[in-house]
């Protein structure tokens, strides 16, 4: 890890797309949740340590993100959401009438020590960066804790405590940016963000998810104002319809919007490794989405998200931070980093004999398959 104090927010605020810069924190050494949550995995810092070990991230280019505050928070959550989370971490309890209104210490939305702190320091970093985007006329920020897109203005929802993306996208907004566009990978719904700005023309939300999946919004029927799009694809996405829905679909989209701001919400849940999907994509068809993606604005902030095998997730965001620094990403792994990989720890059945490739390879190999019809119909659907 760098230098704390090198690296924090008193550092330049100068952004350029050639220099792209990774907020993130170390309370990410410390795993979210109890062990039996999906979500007890080492996501952060390992992305952090590969990308040092392959040599793609620069001192220069890290900055530590704070905490947001109560009164951040609350520029988009009720007041009262927020103070009884933070409450909930300063007294180590939910009470039960509170934990039901709010949904917290109940349907995956745990409590665990840090359940203000962590996913506060997530958002402080989306509010930052949405801040540095704003202030210049270009630059590219990586945040792999971010895209916490589930969370609701007064509830905690899918894991997600506070809607990093929604706060993030607010404080472009106001910093004086007119219009933004969120593109959402994730094999889930963007249902949190979507609700925040179906009725909000300055932001356009689009959402690519497997269709019949939780949360079971997102149907493609779901247009908000006009400035909402969903792409509810079939199981066994293959990575050439991905790259169909995203060149003949998301892209048209995005061109005829003509944001001022980017932000993607890089999701590594449907790839084919992932146990919470039936999707099938490598990571290259991640990859190729986000390359194709960042084509539309010179402001781009590409956040993490869902992602529940740690060595799909951490070799896949990796591959993101090194596409955005223009890296070769067929590479052969140094010994530090295959020593990453191998370290990771996985309680679910498919982490018990880990196949080789996932500590030996940054890059999957391509699932190409054919287009199905039904891929053609969604696109036509959203073009209408």
């Amino acid at each position: 890890m760098f230098n704390e104090t090198c690296n924090t927010c008193s550092c330049s605020d100068h952004l350029t797309s050639h220099s792209p810069i990774l907020v993130s924190n170390k309370i990410y050494q410390l795993l979210p949740f109890d062990q039996s949550h999906p979500l007890a995995l080492n996501r952060i810092m390992p992305v952090i340590g590969l990308a040092q070990s392959l040599n793609w991230l620069h001192e220069s280019q890290y900055k530590e993100s704070s905490v947001a505050s109560v009164e951040m928070l609350a520029r988009y959550h009720n007041i009262d959401y927020v103070e009884t989370v933070l409450s909930a971490e300063n007294n180590r309890c939910i009470p039960g009438t509170l934990g039901r209104r709010f949904n917290l210490g109940r349907n995956g939305n745990s409590y665990f020590p840090k359940i203000f702190t962590r996913p506060a320091t997530t958002a402080g970093a989306s509010i930052l960066a949405g801040r540095l985007l704003a202030d210049n006329e270009e630059g590219i920020i990586f945040s792999p804790a971010g895209g916490n897109h589930h969370a609701k203005k007064n509830q905690a929802s899918g894991f997600c405590i506070f809607n990093d993306p929604v706060l993030g996208i607010l404080s472009m907004l106001d910093n004086g940016l007119k219009k933004v566009l969120y593109v959402d990978l994730d094999a889930h719904h963007g249902d949190g963000v979507q609700e925040a700005f179906q009725h909000d023309d300055r932001v356009f939300t689009i959402s690519i998810h497997e269709k019949n999946r939780w949360p079971y919004t997102g149907k493609i029927s779901e247009r908000g104002l006009g400035n909402t799009r969903n792409l509810p694809v079939p199981k066994e996405l293959n990575d050439n319809e991905m790259r169909t829905l995203i060149s003949e679909g998301v892209i048209p989209l995005g061109e005829e919007f003509e944001p001022d701001a980017l932000v993607i919400q890089s999701g590594a849940d449907a790839l084919l490794d992932d146990p919470q999907s039936q999707l099938s994509l490598s990571n290259l068809a991640l990859w190729d989405a986000v390359e194709d993606l960042i084509k539309l604005s010179r402001r781009i902030l590409v956040l993490g998200g869902g992602g529940y095998n740690p060595w799909a997730t951490v070799r896949a965001w990796t591959g993101v931070w090194g596409l955005l620094n223009r890296q070769n990403l067929d590479v052969e792994l140094p010994l530090a980093a295959m020593g990453i990989l191998r370290s990771l720890e996985w309680k679910h059945s498919k982490g018990r004999n880990v196949p080789y490739h996932w500590s030996a390879n940054l890059m999957d190999s391509p699932n190409f398959g054919f287009v199905r019809p039904e891929i053609n119909e969604i696109i036509r659907e959203i073009r209408r």
